[in-house]
């Protein structure tokens, strides 16, 4: 028989406000029912609201470590990346959301926080050592996370150019990155739209990448950002494979 080996939990001490804005939350009892609660909800709205179609999801690895990521052009983007994730992991799954938007206020960082189990990252502070401290949480806890390499949605509908950060994240490691297309969202909701419209929305999901042999520097970090931005762009051929 094995010893129990108990942890204190890595927001243990901190405030309420501390921990909403920690790269270290973990969930307790309240916010995993209520992860639960509003994933189930979301899964019923996306589905008779936007009819929301899914391919490819015996694509998403049956467990953590991984990284899943998008194209990028509305809030419901996240919504729909976060609902197809399988139950017993929904509080293993965080998408990175931007700090200047969903945790600047007290109401929408609980928002965050309590229903889409966000992590906060500041477009004016992503360094390395910001991604540092989310590649290790990846590998050891551990954990899966939701991501948009484009850093902002996009305005056209075009899928923009892909950021370095990514590969801070998994160069160098047998992570694997799951890359999916995201359709239908820019005209349900526009990013200068408040209310979504009854529009069909899908989410095409590719064969997993892994950059084992990518260098962990910047030249293997944009080796990851454009051959994953290649493998998104290839699901437009409604193949859902990856190039």
């Amino acid at each position: 028989m094995q010893d129990f080996d108990l942890k204190p939990a890595n927001d243990l001490g901190m405030t309420h406000r501390q921990r909403t804005m920690s790269l270290a939350r973990e969930s307790g009892l309240i916010e995993t029912g209520t992860h639960f609660a509003y994933w189930a909800m979301m899964r019923t709205y996306l589905r008779v609201y936007h009819r929301m179609s899914i391919r490819g999801r015996e694509n998403i690895p049956a467990q953590p470590p991984y990284v899943m990521v998008a194209n990028h052009s509305s809030h419901l983007d996240a919504l729909m990346m976060v609902s197809v994730q399988r139950w017993r992991l929904r509080d293993k799954v965080f998408p990175l959301a931007a700090g200047d938007f969903f945790f600047e206020t007290p109401a929408m960082a609980a928002f965050a926080t309590l229903c889409i189990n966000a992590l906060p990252l500041w477009r004016n502070n992503c360094g390395r050592h910001v991604l540092g401290e989310l590649r290790k949480r990846l590998i050891s806890e551990p954990c899966a996370f939701v991501l948009f390499p484009e850093g902002t949605r996009s305005t056209d509908g075009k899928i923009g150019s892909f950021k370095a950060g990514l590969g801070m994240l998994v160069a160098k490691s047998s992570v694997p990155v799951v890359p999916c297309l995201i359709s239908g969202t820019r005209e349900a909701l526009p990013r200068d739209k408040r209310c979504p419209r009854p529009r069909r929305v899908s989410l095409t999901i590719g064969q997993p990448l892994t950059f084992t042999d990518v260098s962990n520097d910047r030249s293997g970090w944009e080796q990851v950002a454009n051959k994953t931005q290649r493998a998104v762009e290839a699901l437009t051929d409604g193949s859902g494979g990856a190039a």
